[in-house]
């Protein structure tokens, strides 16, 4: 990705983005291929224009069709977790949304399956992909509570909405030692849960890593 190219102006300025790292290092993200990605990815492409000023707070933004930007120190959270232990070569993502947690995640690991049940988004975040020229995600629309058996084992899921408890098909889908990220719970607050499988076996370690706020996870799928 060529962040020059992408540079921005005035809000959306490469010292904007650079406050920005510095909250996020303020927050306790530590991880620094975490922070060199965020730093170098252009944000303001994932808004509408009349929000691309705000793209550098360190806040969720809408996005249409009820859903939001994930908040940077939120992005950050996930991934870093998500890398806590060790590399991930084959990762699914439960919310492309706009696709900026999927460009954050394409940079750091081998492939990336990303499903989005709402079809006018998932058009948007594939030119957006395709412009910014990643070439390890694959798309698809489909329901994300049923996780993406297609290309399942995975070494690592990462939902961007919140169920009211987890799926069951998204442990099925963890490879060995494979890692779950996801935000459960009903209404306004979550606890980010953060699921690991024991090697091969069907026993899973679970820890609450913070409070969040994300959107529920919704069954079906939109045209």
């Amino acid at each position: 990705m060529n962040s020059t190219e992408f540079g921005g102006i005035g809000m959306t300025s490469q010292r904007t983005r650079e406050r920005l790292i510095q909250r996020l290092k303020e927050q306790g993200i530590g991880n620094q291929r975490v922070l060199d990605v965020m730093r170098v990815t252009p944000r303001h492409l994932f808004l509408d224009e009349a929000l691309s000023h705000r793209a550098y707070e360190d806040t969720a933004l809408p996005i249409g069709y009820g859903q939001t930007l994930s908040q940077p120190y939120v992005v950050a959270l996930m991934t870093e977790i998500l890398l806590s232990q060790g590399p991930r070569q084959k990762v699914l993502e439960i919310g492309t949304g706009s696709g900026y947690q999927t460009t954050i995640l394409a940079q750091l690991v081998g492939q990336v399956y990303s499903v989005e049940r709402i079809k006018p988004l998932l058009d948007k975040a594939r030119d957006r992909l395709r412009k910014l020229g990643l070439r390890n995600v694959r798309l698809a629309h489909s329901d994300g509570g049923f996780g993406y058996s297609d290309n399942a084992p995975y070494d690592a899921i990462l939902s961007a909405a919140a169920p009211h408890e987890v799926p069951e098909e998204l442990l099925h889908q963890l490879a060995p030692d494979g890692i779950l990220v996801i935000p459960v719970g009903p209404g306004d607050v979550q606890e980010l849960r953060v699921i690991t499988r024991v090697g091969d076996s069907s026993n899973f370690e679970e820890r609450i890593a913070e409070q969040v706020r994300f959107v529920p996870l919704l069954s079906g799928v939109t045209r």
